[in-house]
């Protein structure tokens, strides 16, 4: 029954979360508040992984959900669960496409499909930020303003930015020194 719920959960996020892995986002965390699964705060872990691994960051995810979830059956279930809405949905558009791709008003849906997209992206990158970088729950009970913020998270993002725009570092450099940063700093207690 897990796996059909897997498949199913994941067949929903494939076939509405138009504009790639990030813009799964917000239907994972729909799916963590409806399922138990994972909490919003293993999903930042899950992005974070999803995101320094080869492949598509959605598949990632899905693979790593159904492996934590019901182990390789559930691997194979959450996967095949996200890509099949897209490769159904490619085989019919590619069909009709040919007939149709001059017209006004396909022209005029692939162009109103793009800010949505952007919306969705948008909406996740929010979530991630206030997960990494805000603490909301101690503000609202301390009322102090500066208790909103995760300083070590906010200054590890500001030291990022700069040597990605000051050094010129490979990404790939970065994500990996993050993760050794983010280890030192857990096993220290900090």
């Amino acid at each position: 029954m897990i796996l059909l719920q897997l498949f199913f959960e994941y067949f929903k996020v494939g076939l509405f979360a138009v504009g790639g892995g990030l813009a799964t986002l917000p239907f994972l965390y729909a799916m963590s508040d409806s399922t138990g699964w994972f909490t919003h705060t293993q999903l930042a872990d899950m992005l974070a992984v999803s995101e320094s691994t080869p492949g598509p960051i959605g598949v990632n995810m899905a693979t790593y959900v159904g492996f934590t979830t019901a182990g390789i059956p559930g691997t194979i279930a959450a996967t095949l669960g996200l890509v099949t809405p897209s490769v159904i949905i490619i085989i019919v558009v590619a069909h009709f496409l040919k007939a149709f791709s001059g017209n006004p008003l396909v022209q005029g849906a692939f162009y109103g499909l793009r800010p949505a997209s952007v919306g969705l992206i948008a909406a996740a990158g929010w979530v991630v930020l206030k997960i990494s970088l805000l603490d909301i729950p101690l503000f609202r009970e301390s009322g102090e303003l500066l208790r909103l913020f995760r300083w070590k998270g906010l200054v590890l993002a500001l030291v990022i930015f700069a040597i990605l725009k000051l050094w010129k570092i490979h990404p790939v450099f970065v994500i990996a020194l993050s993760a050794v940063v983010g280890a030192v700093f857990r096993f220290a207690g900090a």
